[in-house]
C-alpha cells in the first residue's frame, strides 16, 4: 500500500451507507413529495446513488455555491430552478466539516419556506466544526484528512473514483497530482467508474 494515500471508506462500503441511509429517509418521506436538492459538484455522485435507492416519488434540483473574498463568503452560483415553499426538502451534501457553508444553506432555504428540511451527508467532519449544524442524516464521520473520490476533488478531479481515499502528504499530492492517478488508475482497476 502507498505512504501517500490511502482507501478510508471502500466503494462496498459506500453503496452499503447510502442504502441505509435510504431506508431512513424512506421511512421519513414515502408519502411526502420530497426534493432533493443536491449541492454541487460534490454531492452529485451521492445524490445519484441516494436517488436510486428511494422507492418513492421524488423531484430533484441543484445549488451550487461559490466562495469569494478574505472571508470565504459564500455566494449562490447557481439557484434551484423549482419553488421550494410548502415543499418537503432534504438538502444533499458531500462534506459537512465547519458548518458555515452549511449554516448558510439553510438560512437560504428556511427563508423559502419549505414545509420541513433536513440536510443528509455522506461525510462529517465534526471535529473540524466551528459553527454547530443539524444534521439528521449522516453517512461517515471522518478525520481531517484531506480527500478524494465519490464526488470529493482536487481541482476538479478525481471526483470519479468509487471510493474515498485520504492524501497522507498533502504536500507531494500537490507538487505532483498524478501520484494519485498512478495509485488508483492503475491497469486492471476498478475504482474508476465505466
Amino acid at each position: 500500500m502507498s505512504k501517500l494515500f490511502a482507501e478510508v471508506v471502500s466503494e462496498v462500503d459506500l453503496q452499503r451507507r447510502v442504502s441505509e441511509l435510504a431506508t431512513e429517509i424512506t421511512a421519513d418521506y414515502e408519502d411526502r413529495d420530497p426534493v432533493l436538492v443536491g449541492v454541487l459538484h460534490g454531492s452529485l455522485p451521492f445524490l445519484a446513488d441516494l436517488c436510486r435507492q428511494l422507492k418513492f416519488s421524488l423531484s430533484t434540483d441543484f445549488l451550487a455555491l461559490t466562495r469569494f473574498g478574505e472571508q470565504g463568503r459564500v455566494a449562490v452560483a447557481m439557484d434551484t430552478l423549482h419553488p421550494l415553499e410548502n415543499r418537503h426538502v432534504v438538502l444533499v451534501e458531500d462534506i459537512v466539516d465547519t458548518g458555515l457553508t452549511l449554516s448558510t444553506l439553510r438560512r437560504l432555504l428556511e427563508a423559502r419556506r419549505p414545509a420541513s428540511l433536513k440536510v443528509v451527508t455522506l461525510l462529517d467532519k465534526a471535529a473540524r466544526r466551528i459553527t454547530e449544524v443539524e444534521l439528521e442524516y449522516r453517512g461517515f464521520e471522518v478525520g481531517d484528512e484531506f480527500l478524494l473520490g465519490y464526488g470529493l476533488d482536487w481541482e476538479g478531479r478525481f471526483r470519479n473514483v468509487r471510493s474515498l481515499w485520504a492524501v497522507l502528504d498533502i504536500g507531494r499530492f500537490q507538487e505532483d497530482p498524478d501520484l494519485f492517478t498512478q495509485e488508483v488508475f492503475a491497469e486492471g482497476s476498478d475504482r474508476l467508474n465505466s
